[in-house]
């Protein structure tokens, strides 16, 4: 059409659409579809945006000087326009460095994140690590500070094993001879050792359950039952001497033969012997251990509970306590990963966003003659919800009335900040001259 065109109206025609002669061209400049990707995606990134809004604030530009004629208060509209121009130009600066501002926050982000998961890894590391020895630390703590003395009773548990043990040694051959006298029958040692272990371990644990309750009856002062305890205790000292203590004393023999010519022991010196080992050992491991470890065996086995003194809430000793207290740590801090969120957030949003406001003003500026945006943008609160840019927008209509504030009218603090020029009435499409209000009456819109 403009080529066809001649003379002053190709010269209007190429004023009016002047956008025509370098829009084309600035498109396919900042689409790059022939280029290589890095540069097409830099150049669709960085210009296609401003590109765009360029484009749109020309045709806004030439659609607002052709109702100039028509307006009111046109000095001021002209005024609006220009700083609309400066407003899109510090937007497109703001969105080319927010790009790299962007990127510089997503790099700390990200730096921060990778930092946050290898100190994670390098905790559950650590736990494992240490894991054997935080079990044995709470084992150790639990067993010290527990009121049932488990050591007392491992202890005792441990010396009823090892007597046992010693007597399935020494007392195999007699009991082998033993049996095969009666049967007629060679018996085999393993055939013998596990029973007789296992005999002999409730014969010693069960002699410690005798004498705890011969102490427990001189706790009580009552004599029929010290004379019966003692009864049985005597039975058990026969028992353990003759054929436990016996035989161990038997089998020192060819060591005290030895250091002696002619050297014959004897019954009476045996039994002696063999009581005296009996009440030496009794004696040693009672008052060290048995003392408080049979009692508590005795009521496990017996049902009755154990009974421990209540104490105070004891501290609980976590297996993984470097994960646990990494953890607790980015709990405390979850403030700053909410605030880097934000601030990735916005560095991602508002650079394009006011570039898209920045467009949008023309428009908004040549219907209702006002700015629908207020930038620059500061942050994400900055950017209303729709419902209050319309009533941002209602206000604004409404503070003038014909140039004049309305009667009684005061402006609110709900009013729209941006500079508001009047809308175009019928009487403004009139031209009539007599009907623009005086210079004086205009009210300023900056």
């Amino acid at each position: 059409m403009l080529t066809e065109s001649s003379g002053i109206v190709k010269v209007i025609l190429s004023v009016l659409f002047f956008p025509m002669y370098f829009q084309a061209s600035f498109v396919s400049f900042a689409w790059s579809a022939g280029d290589q990707l890095w540069l097409m995606s830099v150049k669709r990134i960085f210009l296609l945006l401003p590109v765009m809004a360029v484009i749109l604030g020309c045709w806004a530009t030439i659609a607002g000087l052709l109702t100039v004629p028509v307006r009111q208060r046109r000095q001021e509209f002209v005024t609006s326009l220009f700083v609309t121009w400066w407003d899109l130009g510090k937007s497109i600066l703001s969105f080319w460095g927010g790009l790299f501002r962007f990127l510089l926050v997503l790099v700390a982000s990200v730096t921060g994140v990778v930092r946050l998961v290898a100190l994670a890894a390098w905790a559950l590391v650590l736990d494992l690590l240490l894991m054997p020895a935080h079990f044995l630390r709470q084992a150790a703590q639990s067993v010290v500070k527990s009121p049932v003395p488990w050591i007392a009773v491992a202890l005792t548990l441990s010396w009823c094993l090892v007597e046992t043990t010693i007597f399935t040694y020494v007392m195999t051959p007699l009991v082998i001879d033993t049996f095969s006298n009666i049967t007629g029958e060679t018996m085999t040692v393993a055939f013998v050792r596990v029973p007789l272990f296992l005999f002999l371990f409730f014969v010693v644990l069960g002699s410690y359950a005798v004498l705890s309750t011969f102490v427990d009856s001189f706790k009580t002062k009552s004599a029929s039952a010290i004379a019966g305890i003692a009864g049985i205790e005597a039975v058990v000292l026969f028992v353990e001497v003759v054929f436990l203590y016996r035989e161990f004393v038997d089998s020192l023999v060819p060591w005290f033969a030895q250091y002696s010519a002619n050297f014959e022991l004897g019954v009476f010196w045996t039994l002696a012997i063999s009581c005296f080992v009996w009440f030496g050992v009794r004696s040693l491991t009672w008052f060290l251990f048995a003392t408080r470890g049979t009692p508590t065996i005795m009521a496990v086995i017996h049902g009755r509970g154990l009974r421990t003194a209540a104490r105070g809430k004891s501290k609980k000793n976590r297996v993984l306590a470097v994960s646990d207290e990494y953890w607790r740590r980015l709990k405390k801090e979850s403030g700053w990963v909410k605030a880097q969120g934000e601030e990735l957030l916005t560095a991602l949003l508002l650079p394009p966003l006011q570039v898209v406001a920045a467009g949008l003003n023309f428009c908004t500026l040549c219907v209702i003659n006002q700015h629908l945006f207020r930038l620059p943008f500061d942050s994400l609160e900055a950017i209303k919800y729709s419902e209050d840019l319309i009533k941002g927008i209602k206000h604004g209509s409404e503070s003038l009335d014909g140039g004049r504030p309305a009667a009684g009218r005061k402006r609110s603090a709900d009013d729209v900040s941006e500079p508001v020029i009047e809308s175009l009435t019928p009487a403004d499409f009139a031209g009539d001259p007599a009907d623009e209000p005086a210079a004086s009456e205009r009210q300023p819109s900056f």
